[in-house]
């Protein structure tokens, strides 16, 4: 009952302060446009997705390393009341997470039911495209709190550190990649760089987008050799757990170091 309590103080202060609106609005624009430009079909689901996932872990990592210094006031309040510290963080996690998830989840999908792509695309593609864009929400908030809670005494450099992780997971990374297969095309790399793609929780939500809608043309070099170790079927379930373990694991630090932070 106490996390539900926080829960609906921390969505009341949202929802109060408008940008979680503004944030599933830009969804809304976003998949309006590429459904009237690309058509309802695979192809306004592909950009969907690509534009996701750039937005998603940006926007999940700075407001989750930023949400922490802001409710630095509130959190001591709290600590100073009869609640247990997981109760809080989850309290906390779930406050922000939730709502960024359901923005995300609303704007995307009212242009979809209103377009009629929910008749004319493939409902399982749809359906995929939303599950990854939550799990892709609650995995960067949650490295956001892990960020916020690890340099939470410098506000610049844990805010640096988030969108150095950005820039580095979602733009340079297949470039480094690339240039590893240039560099080393002669030897048997395919291993290593299967568990270079396991490595980027990005590669592994565009990895599975991309083995749904069955385009090895855009798959690039670890989204071939994804392919071809385990398949589109088996794939999909093996990054599928992996983004499941990249879910758990910040979450399991973040909430680590929030019980023993000294605030």
């Amino acid at each position: 009952m106490k996390a539900l309590t926080i829960l609906q103080y921390q969505w009341k202060d949202l929802l109060r302060g408008k940008w979680i609106v503004g944030y599933g609005f830009i969804y809304l624009l976003i998949a309006d446009a590429m459904i009237r430009f690309g058509g309802a079909g695979p192809k306004a689901l592909l950009s969907i997705s690509n534009i996701m996932l750039l937005l998603i872990p940006l926007v999940g990592m700075i407001y989750g390393a930023l949400y922490l210094y802001q409710s630095r006031e509130f959190t001591e309040l709290l600590l100073a009341q009869p609640i247990d510290r997981p109760t809080l963080f989850w309290g906390l996690f779930g406050g922000l997470a939730l709502p960024l998830a359901l923005a995300f989840t609303a704007g995307t999908l009212l242009p979809i039911l209103y377009s009629g792509m929910i008749i004319t695309a493939s409902l399982r593609s749809i359906l995929l495209i939303l599950l990854l864009g939550n799990v892709l929400t609650l995995l960067f908030t949650g490295l956001g709190f892990w960020f916020g809670l690890r340099f939470f005494e410098d506000r610049v450099k844990g805010l640096g550190f988030a969108l150095v992780s950005w820039l580095f997971l979602a733009v340079l990374y297949d470039g480094l990649i690339l240039l590893a297969v240039f560099a080393f095309g002669d030897y048997p790399i395919e291993k290593p760089m299967l568990g270079l793609a396991l490595a980027n929780p990005i590669d592994l939500a565009r990895i599975t987008v991309l083995l749904e809608f069955d385009i090895s043309a855009l798959m690039g070099y670890t989204g071939a050799v994804f392919n071809r170790f385990f398949g589109s079927a088996a794939g999909i379930t093996v990054a599928a757990v992996c983004l499941l373990l990249w879910t758990i694991t910040p979450l399991w630090r973040g909430n680590r170091l929030f019980l023993k932070k000294d605030f």
